[in-house]
């Protein structure tokens, strides 16, 4: 036989139609053949290990979470537990499905909505408990989805970016975690169904309802909006666990309304609850009478609020938690050589602005940010090794940028006088 009628065993190409030709014992293969081969197996391997990494992580119990949360988390600890306890039936439930028997109780999952003021931690506890499950996980904001065909995002771009945190490993993003933020801002303006298409509002809460129910959903990959030329990815959302989390602005005013019809006759007299607190009483009714519909409601289960942080509280998040803002800028400077330390009186203070911001936890860092801008511009690359941050210091810092400020205003309204 001339080498000319050598073929591949596989394909049947002459050796002179491919590059490289491996002979065998009993037959040859071309390099075409050899690369498809190798994408099959690799196929294979991937869709077995799929299948069993559906429950590649450790079931851990409600104590056990909210410990850990305890470590990154100060305060909340209702909030905590509520989580925490969520959390563990959800994966549990996963457990049950995947048992050796086929489950004679079907256990449905419990989505969780978290109601709490701007900078209370309702994204911090979602992502850390994605940090200790080991599972995929995403933050998605309501504000930008509209209904499809209007622009905006469509819903399904949630889980497009559950997709791209699992690299596009579909089983385990059907395990996954989804924070929906914002999730206030789809509430519709009044408590009756609208007349005209809200498509930011009212039509986005009846898109989601699919999603959060569990059923297969079509997702564009790169997200965006679906064409038909797209290839889109199948994606069961029986398995993934929601949360929401909004600010819910006037939802305490919804509630001390309603604590005061119930409380009639003699028991006016009894519990008294203030405005500030009255978010940690709040109930499905409130969020219907804000503005969400109550088919998106019931597939709530779990409801919690987060408490207003107060100023003990603010007091430790910048020195307790394991990445703690001091902890964080002390690191940012020590990259320089710079050994950066505060005074006590110094973290009071910044505590009594973030309070007068009423940002809560995310208030801190702007004003560490405003007390330490001219030394990480000024001392990198200098002999200086040190910095010692005090009370004096910093009140200079903050007081230098509110006269900056200051004459900014100042300059525009002189040219305000000069145009008229």
């Amino acid at each position: 036989m001339s080498e000319q009628d050598i073929r591949c065993s596989f394909c049947g190409r002459r050796k002179d139609e491919v590059d490289i030709l491996i002979a065998g014992t009993t037959g040859h293969i071309c390099d075409r053949c050899v690369e498809q081969a190798e994408a099959i197996v690799a196929e294979e391997s991937s869709s077995h290990a799929g299948a069993h990494s559906s429950l590649d992580f450790t079931l851990r119990r409600p104590a056990e979470i909210k410990t850990y949360l305890d470590d990154f988390v100060i305060g909340q600890d209702e909030a905590k537990r509520t989580l925490s306890v969520a959390v563990y039936n959800h994966y549990k439930r996963l457990t049950h499905q995947h048992g050796e028997h086929a489950p004679e109780v079907e256990l449905d999952k419990s989505n969780v909505i978290l109601v709490g003021e701007t900078g209370t931690g309702k994204t911090l506890l979602a992502k850390t408990i994605a940090r200790m499950l080991d599972v995929p996980f995403c933050i998605a904001d309501a504000t930008v989805l509209t209904e499809a065909g209007y622009v905006g995002e469509d819903v399904e771009s949630v889980l497009s970016r559950l997709l791209q945190a699992a690299d596009f490993d579909v089983e385990s993003a059907e395990r996954g975690i989804v924070f929906i933020d914002e999730i206030d801002k789809i509430a519709r303006k009044s408590d009756n169904p609208s007349i005209t298409r809200d498509v930011s509002g009212e039509g986005v809460q009846q898109a989601l309802l699919k999603l959060l129910e569990g059923t297969d959903v079509q997702v564009p990959p790169q997200g965006g909006r679906k064409h038909p030329e797209q290839k889109l990815i199948t994606v069961n959302t029986a398995n993934i666990l929601f949360i929401c989390g909004g600010a819910f602005a006037g939802m305490e005013k919804i509630v001390a309304r309603r604590l005061r019809k119930s409380t009639i006759g003699y028991a006016s007299a009894g519990h008294v609850v203030e405005e500030s607190e009255a978010l940690a009483y709040v109930d499905p009714s409130d969020l219907r009478a804000f503005g969400l519909i109550p088919e998106l409601i019931g597939r709530f289960p779990v409801l919690t609020a987060l408490r207003p942080l107060k100023r003990s509280a603010l007091r430790r998040i910048l020195t307790e938690p394991k990445n703690a803002l001091v902890r964080q800028y002390i690191k940012l400077f020590a990259m320089d050589d710079i050994a950066l330390t505060f005074d006590a009186d110094a973290l009071d203070l910044i505590v009594d602005h973030a309070l007068e911001r009423k940002l809560g936890a995310r208030g801190l860092r702007g004003i560490c940010e405003v007390i330490l801008r001219n030394a990480m511009f000024e001392l990198p690359g200098t002999d200086v090794g040190e910095l010692r941050v005090t009370a004096a210091y910093a009140q200079a810092q903050i007081d230098a940028q509110h006269d900056a400020q200051n004459d900014v205003e100042s300059g525009h309204k002189q040219l305000g006088t000069k145009a008229s």
